[in-house]
């Protein structure tokens, strides 16, 4: 094995070695297994076997052309169904690329962060609190490191690691505390994880309600088929005495029954809405059935640092306890005792920040400190932040002497310190006094330990508290508005913070997120709640405070029990269980630590809770283009399978007026119309004025079932009661047929249309913004002239040519089939007095 040094890790061109060597820290290698799973799904479809199966009996009756025809006809279905579920396959799985964990190496000497699935044997890893290992390796040295190994061996309790004992750490672990450098000793399947064969980057696909719903509904309709197949083998039997025509008019009624095109829709909707926010560098997407949620979410609960305020922290006042007097942070001097203050301040930071307190502690100290205190230190020991309300402790050695230092809320450390009760209750007035002016307050203090041992947690010590920091970090410009297009939408916002009452009080009235009617309620108080209480509570409260993990999850809870759909945003390893909780979690791409990117459904790439605002209307958008989509496929429906069935069932003289041939020809027709032209139509208008609907409501209910129901009855009578009214008169097979036929086609292309809305009118809308929907209607009218008037086509689905006066019969039924339904939108607009679309 290659082993990186650790000051300069691998070079280029030994990780490409170690690469060919040892393979990729992928568990497992997605691009060709999407091909032959895809191929696999549509070649095992319903409507696939159907088309096998007339096929063969079209050959077993010698008429090879109509096999042809209809072999020909398959591989065009089947080859619709692979490109767009390959579309959709792909999309998903960019959408896993982009949001895949990174990790921090060293290589050529140059600290970068890289894909965790590009780590090789020999890369130098550097991991630290929060972080998920992403692969097997030996520590080479470590500060105060512990991991959470419960995902291989089930003990949820943190294991000590030491860089002195070689000690081993596993891929798919969580660092639990400190930091450490590891050398890299077994990627992909080869780690422990990969040989269990589990992975936490897989993302598993869960079933929404949506889901379930259509996937129930789908198989009713299969089961339906089933029957009618039965039905129709049999009455056609009784009349013909031949199986062969039997079975073919039978695998007509089947391919007629099957929506097949809705679960095709519903995954193209999802992976493409996805994509689509993931295309406009706003959110990623990590799961696509998580779009459709979106368009649901009733609660969003915000964290106030980063999403409602800017996070660009600057220490504006210090809090000296020695004189009791605040002091302008920005002044050039200050007394020796306030320089005390903020060197415990430092030592109580990380040496490499990424909090932006303490990154606004190492620039005041940068700025104002005569020398740096830290050249020459050895940290020896250090408790990581815990504890309610929350601290952390470091200690360092210099030059013999011990250095303990704490910063934290300010309670945390006050209920631990030396001080008197007068003084600490002087400390809380003078920490609320700026925290009702919006400002975040920490308290910083040190310690002193005689024993040989430290302490196993920093509760143990007894602080002596040195000052206050206030920080200042203004609310975003947006936020106010962001905050003001959920309201519009009907979704409640409500800040869940660890900081102060008075400092978030003080940010939301900034805001406008609460008037002074609305409580604030903290952490321990919600602790004390029962159930009933805290639900009541927590939908009438805009404001949470002094939060902690165990909180946040009790209100997300209380809430989901209360029939909210929770949006839930978070950026620290405590997010994770309420991430994990809500029904979307809503992770940080720029400041979030990997722990809350893994648990959280959706990234914002940019911090920006206003995308959430596009990623809601998109969510509305993609569910309702979905319904339309859906309504479309059962009104089309409808008529085909009781244009195959009722000349059957009724025994007409003729029976067969449609074959497998022309149903695959709708087919074709109807595959793009679902799953392209409306997945492209623009949002409606008022879409984003509308209250969320129900997520465990039905996709559809049973008044617009019916209206579907009815609408493609209507559409049955224009073509079978011209068709037997030209069977009485005489007339031959195939102009009844082109009859029936041309009708259907026209009244699918106007269908298209008038489905666009159910409100607003087809006129108003038009076609100018979904370019597809001309594309495909166009194509539809080209290929039904085509059958008609190419004379090969035409003999051989069975139709002829036609009069201008018959034209103009055709296209008067498709249209009074289908225009109808403009009225019904025109007295629903009066009716709800909807606004015109402009």
């Amino acid at each position: 094995m290659t082993e990186s040094n650790s000051s300069n890790g691998l070079s280029e061109v030994e990780v490409l070695q170690q690469r060919v060597r040892f393979g990729s820290n992928a568990l497992q290698t997605d691009g060709d297994r999407v091909f032959w799973q895809v191929l696999k799904e549509v070649v095992l479809e319903p409507m696939f076997l159907l088309l096998v199966g007339s096929s063969g009996i079209y050959l077993l009756l010698g008429e090879w052309s109509e096999a042809l025809i209809l072999f020909g006809a398959l591989c065009l279905v089947a080859a619709i169904s692979f490109l767009q579920e390959y579309r959709s396959r792909k999309a998903i799985h960019a959408l896993r690329k982009l949001s895949a964990p990174m990790t921090t190496v060293v290589r050529e000497g140059i600290r970068q962060s890289i894909p965790s699935n590009d780590l090789v044997v020999g890369d130098c890893m550097l991991i630290e609190e929060g972080e998920l290992i992403a692969a097997d390796g030996q520590l080479i040295s470590s500060n105060d490191f512990s991991v959470n190994e419960s995902i291989l061996t089930g003990e949820s309790f943190p294991i000590q690691k030491s860089s002195n004992n070689k000690d081993l750490v596993y891929r798919g672990c969580l660092v639990a505390s400190g930091s450490a450098t590891v050398l890299v000793q077994s990627v992909g399947t080869n780690t422990q994880l990969g040989r269990i064969g589990a992975s936490v980057q897989d993302v598993q696909l869960i079933k929404t309600p949506l889901q379930q719903q259509i996937r129930r509904f789908v198989h009713s309709m299969v089961w339906i088929g089933i029957g009618a197949f039965l039905l129709v083998v049999a009455a056609a039997y009784y009349q013909t005495g031949s199986w062969t025509a039997a079975l073919l008019q039978g695998f007509t009624m089947a391919m007629s029954v099957l929506p097949e095109e809705i679960p095709v829709a519903f995954s193209v909707f999802m992976a493409l809405g996805a994509y689509r926010l993931m295309q406009q560098n706003k959110i990623l997407v990590k799961q696509p059935q998580y779009v459709e949620t979106l368009g649901s979410a009733t609660v969003i609960c915000a964290d106030k640092t980063g999403t409602i305020t800017q996070n660009r922290m600057h220490i504006q006042w210090i809090y000296d306890v020695k004189t009791g007097e605040w002091n302008d942070a920005a002044a050039s001097v200050h007394a020796d005792s306030v320089q005390n203050l903020m060197a415990h301040a430092l030592w109580a930071s990380e040496t490499d920040p990424f909090d932006p307190m303490e990154k606004a502690i190492h620039q005041w100290y940068a700025k104002h400190a005569p020398t740096d205190e830290r050249n020459g230190a050895k940290q020896i020991h250090e408790y990581p932040l815990g504890g309610k309300p929350p601290r952390m402790t470091h200690v360092f050695s210099v030059n013999g002497q011990i250095i303990i230092a704490v910063k934290g809320a300010v309670e945390g450390i006050l209920n631990q310190s030396n001080l008197s009760k007068s003084e600490q209750e002087k400390l809380l007035n003078a920490a609320k006094a700026m925290a009702s002016d919006g400002l975040r307050v920490l308290g910083v203090g040190k310690a002193t330990w005689q024993e040989t041992h430290w302490p196993a947690t920093q509760d143990e010590f007894v602080f002596e508290c040195l000052g206050l920091l206030a920080f200042q970090d203004p609310p975003k410009e947006n936020i106010a508005a962001t905050i003001q297009a959920f309201r519009n939408a009907g979704i409640q916002v409500k800040m869940i913070t660890g900081d102060y009452a008075e400092t978030a009080t003080s940010i939301a009235r900034e805001i406008g997120l609460m008037d002074g009617q609305q409580q604030v309620l903290t952490g321990e108080a919600i602790l004390q709640m029962d159930e009933q209480s805290l639900q009541t509570a927590a939908s009438q409260t805009a404001v949470f405070a002094r939060m902690f993990p165990e909180a946040k999850l009790k209100v997300i809870r209380a809430l989901q029990d209360r029939g909210e759909v929770v949006a839930m945003t978070g950026d620290g390893v405590n997010d994770g269980p309420a991430l994990r909780a809500a029904h979307i979690g809503i992770a940080m791409g720029k400041r979030g630590s990997e722990l809350a990117k893994s648990a959280a459904a959706l990234i914002l790439t940019d911090d920006d809770l206003a995308h959430m605002v596009d990623a809601v209307a998109m969510g509305r958008r993609i569910y309702t283009n979905l319904q339309k989509a859906i309504q479309y496929i059962i009104s089309i429906h409808v008529p085909i399978l009781l244009i195959v069935s009722i000349p059957c069932l009724f025994f007409w003289q003729v029976q067969n007026i449609f074959s497998p041939l022309h149903v695959i020809v709708l087919e074709l027709i109807m595959g793009p119309t679902c799953s392209i032209v409306f997945e492209h139509e623009p949002m409606e208008p008022g879409t984003m004025l509308k209250k969320p609907r129900s997520y465990t409501g039905g996709f559809l209910s049973w008044r617009q079932l019916m209206f579907r129901l009815i609408q493609g009855s209507v559409i049955t009578a224009a073509c079978l009661i011209p068709a037997f009214l030209l069977l009485e008169d005489g007339a031959s097979v195939e102009r009844t047929r082109t009859w029936a036929f041309s009708i259907l086609v026209m009244a699918n292309m106007m269908l298209t249309m008038v489905s666009r809305s159910s409100v607003h009118s087809m006129f108003a809308r038009g076609t100018a913004r979904n370019t597809w929907m001309i594309g495909v209607l166009l194509i539809a009218g080209i290929l039904l002239l085509a059958l008609i008037y190419f004379k090969p086509a035409a003999q051989q689905f069975g139709l002829e040519p036609v009069s201008l006066a018959d034209w103009g019969w055709i296209v008067a039924l498709a249209l009074s089939s289908t225009l109808w339904v403009e009225l019904h939108k025109l007295i629903l607009r009066r009716t709800r007095k909807i606004p015109p679309t402009r």
